[in-house]
């Protein structure tokens, strides 16, 4: 090993370590181990751009800036409001109605931005029924990392995954997508035996729901109407983007600039609120990355992990996808993603067919954050307004539900890519 691949090692590990233990804040650890580097001669400026993926960065920038304008409509609460009332007031069925609003959101939306517009809502009906909101936000946590799961826009993890591997919406949707329908399905038969068979309130409990207005959720009747559409053509966009000849990245941002020009919000205010943290931590992240891969080290790894399974497809398939699922749960699936996609495009480089990887990487790192509290930035956030409104979830709570949950959808998983790639 020589000692250009022990500064790189030495300046990675420094920075995980800076990120898990959050010492320091992820962005300034992420730019931090990118100067260092700079510094340390491992590479250069002009190499520092190139292994920044700015694919990836224009997704999250258009996503966020498209969201940021769109919830100014109102659209989310009154889609909340309404399912409540089209669920007749009955707890088990909002439970189970508020977990799909919760993936389908999550399969187009950050997931924190979907449990920030979900969680309130779902504490204030749960308030009318007089019910602990706990049981509602757990699903709902798990809802959010599932649906994530499902697209190519669901989850950061999905957007690197599939700029790094050319992977269409479609694939993941006919990949991902199928399985996270599984897991999605089998989740909510278990929260009936968790939760649902106790759910019981009282009928004038039931009737206050019923009386709830949701036209007063809606702040602009000609924003919605316009977010409606402007949702539509970005979704077929994503779906089209193969024959349309555009990258993700065009297409989230041309929906954000329409939303920006046709949204009459203050554009100041829109982009402020853009979470310029996370797409400076993305950036960082790639340069820290990008050093063991110029240097060899990623090399050296894919390797090594070729060594353990022998070449095996099927077994480095399964392992990846056990791997990324136990770590996804206790750490940050971005920077594991992160390290791991120049580990599988190194393996392809060799001559491996690496598309079950690609798969069991994406499947392993957004469902394995379901496994515990600190899994998931969505649990965190959600765990965050149920404790703020006086109903704490603790740690060993969800842990004792949670993983065996998370292993369970993993179980399923390893199941469905055996059974497409054996």
């Amino acid at each position: 090993m020589t000692e250009v691949q022990i500064i790189a090692i030495v300046i990675f590990l420094v920075t995980m370590t800076a990120i898990m233990t959050e010492k320091v804040h992820r962005s300034v650890a992420a730019i931090a181990g990118a100067v260092l580097l700079v510094i340390c001669h491992v590479i250069t400026a002009n190499e520092c751009i190139e292994t920044v993926d700015f694919n990836t960065i224009g997704v999250l920038m258009g996503m966020m800036l498209f969201v940021a304008v769109v919830k100014q409509s109102g659209i989310f609460e009154y889609i909340a409001i309404m399912s409540a009332k089209l669920s007749k007031g009955n707890p088990w069925i909002i439970m189970v109605t508020f977990m799909i609003i919760t993936a389908v959101l999550s399969a187009f939306l950050d997931n924190v931005t979907t449990v920030l517009l979900v969680g309130p809502m779902t504490i204030a009906v749960t308030g009318i029924l007089e019910l602990n909101p706990v049981p509602f936000l757990m699903t709902q946590i798990m809802a959010s990392n599932i649906g994530g799961t499902a697209t190519l826009i669901g989850d950061p993890p999905n957007i690197m995954i599939g700029s790094a591997a050319h992977l269409s919406f479609i694939d993941f949707i006919l990949n991902t997508g199928l399985t996270a329908f599984f897991v999605m399905f089998v989740n909510a038969l278990l929260f009936y035996f968790i939760y649902g068979k106790n759910l019981q309130v009282a009928s004038d409990k039931m009737e206050k729901i019923m009386r709830l207005d949701e036209k007063k959720a809606i702040k602009s009747h000609s924003l919605m109407v316009k977010s409606i559409i402007v949702m539509i053509l970005v979704v077929a966009a994503f779906i089209l983007h193969d024959w349309l000849g555009m990258e993700s990245s065009i297409i989230a941002l041309t929906a954000a600039t329409i939303m920006l020009l046709i949204g009459k919000q203050d554009p100041e205010e829109i982009i402020l609120s853009v979470e310029w943290s996370t797409i400076i931590f993305f950036m960082g992240l790639f340069i820290v990355v990008g050093g063991l891969e110029k240097t060899g080290v990623i090399e050296m790894l894919a390797n090594g992990l070729l060594a353990i399974t022998n070449g095996h497809q099927i077994m480095t398939m399964i392992l990846i996808l056990w791997i990324s699922a136990i770590v996804s749960a206790f750490l940050d699936n971005i920077p594991f993603v992160a390290t791991m996609i120049p580990l599988i495009l190194t393996m392809q480089s060799g001559g491996m067919q690496v598309l079950p990887l690609w798969w069991a990487l994406s499947l392993g790192a957004c469902l394995g954050g379901n496994g515990t509290l600190i899994g998931a930035s969505a649990n965190v956030v959600l765990s965050g307004i149920s404790k703020k409104n006086g109903y704490p979830i603790t740690f060993s709570y969800y842990l004792k539900r949670g993983f065996p949950l998370m292993i369970i959808s993993i179980v399923i998983a390893t199941v469905v890519l055996y059974l497409k790639y054996s």
